[in-house]
């Protein structure tokens, strides 16, 4: 990161430490409790005088976070509550707007313009932040959009066809299904009009930033180009990447990035760290050093495209995630990449729960067309040579299945559930 950013960073830093100051009721009473002067806080670096802000914190003081009356709000979503139960952030107009400038930004950083047309994939609704942010990118961006909203692979061919889009916004893992769809009833998907797919809410890279199995299965059916992105609803902005595909750009205009090891202190280049953030230009709820609970490497030396900003590699897993299974330490992503190697699987779901010992046990959930012994070995086989370990396998209807994954109180497909 230059010396430029950096100055600039600790001037805006300066510029939300007073106004939290003012407005924050959770983080004045922080400041009391630690005996914190935010006038010491000079530059980027002091940030670590104070401590962080976790999860818990966020959920359990919800409100005493707000710095507006609720009547300045414009916009009311929540997280999406994968862990725990949702909680609620508030956006005010100011708030709406930097989401619009995060996103166009992001579009840019991916190759996009004004002459794209985006579809949708997502939905825009059910208290979402990310599908409001697109839409607004890409009118800020004056790009056009299509929004379908999830799922419909039907009504997804048919606005590809109408309407030309040159850009597809999806969760990853729904681009297999809509490669057969189109297989399925003849749609020339090779020739469309679609050259890239922005990437959501599911790593499609290793850590090395080579395909994980499931970029790999999108990319050998359909040449287009794909573009990861990381984001949350806390931060209100994106690390998204460029066409080297070699990790998330940071907008430092929007935020403060660390990735800190389990003692707190900063890790070196390339190395495995929580993400932690300090939104910058936020009027509703600013957050200071925000630990998302998200792994991830990181790397400050300059991108081959140019660009100097910190970078982030694809999320390995969240630390709340972790499971310990049969003395191993595994993520769910792990689980993933293994079941997406196997073109027979179209849907699938990991349970994670405790055993009467307090152990965690897994259990993959399958469509039963696949209850086979060979199958069931082909699959044995493959956990045990990946992951060291043979989680349990389950098959049930496939209508169950659908049921159990798209659930329609959900914003995203629920490919793991812990009970």
């Amino acid at each position: 990161m230059t010396k430029e950013i950096s100055e600039s960073q600790s001037e805006k830093l300066t510029e939300i430490l007073r106004y939290i100051n003012i407005n924050s009721s959770y983080y004045k009473r922080v400041f009391a409790e630690k005996g914190i002067d935010i006038e010491t806080i000079k530059k980027v670096e002091d940030l670590t005088k104070i401590p962080f802000t976790t999860k818990d914190d966020l959920a359990l003081y919800n409100d005493d976070f707000l710095c507006v009356p609720k009547s300045k709000i414009s916009d009311f979503v929540t997280t999406s509550g994968t862990l725990s139960d949702p909680v609620a952030f508030y956006l005010t107009d100011k708030d709406v707007e930097r989401l619009a400038t995060n996103e166009a930004e992001a579009f840019r950083c991916a190759n996009g313009s004004e002459n794209d047309i985006y579809q949708l994939m997502t939905t825009i609704d059910r208290r979402f932040m990310a599908g409001l942010a697109y839409w607004m990118g890409a009118r800020k961006m004056g790009a056009g959009m299509i929004r379908v909203g999830p799922g419909a692979p039907f009504l997804q061919w048919e606005s590809i066809q109408r309407f030309s889009p040159t850009v597809l916004i999806a969760i990853p893992s729904f681009i297999p299904r809509l490669i057969d769809y189109a297989l399925e009833n003849n749609i020339d998907f090779k020739s469309s009009s679609v050259k890239s797919i922005l990437c959501i809410g599911e790593p499609i890279r290793n850590p090395d930033f080579s395909y994980n199995e499931l970029g790999k299965r999108i990319t050998s059916q359909w040449g287009v180009k794909l573009y990861s992105t990381y984001a949350s609803t806390e931060m209100g902005a994106a690390f998204t990447e460029c066409q080297e595909g070699k990790g998330g750009h940071l907008n430092p205009d929007l935020l403060i990035l660390e990735v800190v090891d389990e003692e707190g202190d900063i890790v070196d280049e390339g190395e495995l760290g929580e993400v932690v953030v300090t939104t910058l230009g936020v009027e509703g709820m600013p957050l200071l050093r925000y630990k998302t609970g998200d792994l991830c490497n990181v790397y400050y030396e300059p991108c081959i495209c140019g660009r100097n900003t910190t970078r982030l590699g694809p999320v390995v897993g969240r630390k709340q995630q972790m499971i310990k299974f049969k003395g191993t330490t595994i993520f769910p992503p792990a689980l993933f990449d293994v079941l997406d190697t196997v073109p027979e699987i179209d849907l699938y779901q990991v349970v994670v729960s405790k055993n009467e010992f307090g152990n965690d046990e897994i259990s993959i959930l399958l469509t039963m067309n696949l209850e086979t012994p060979l199958f069931k070995e082909k699959l044995h086989s493959l956990f045990k040579s990946r992951l060291r370990v043979t989680p349990l396998l389950k098959f049930i209807t496939a209508q169950e299945l659908n049921h159990r994954i798209f659930k329609q109180e959900k914003r995203k497909p629920e490919k793991l559930i812990y009970i």
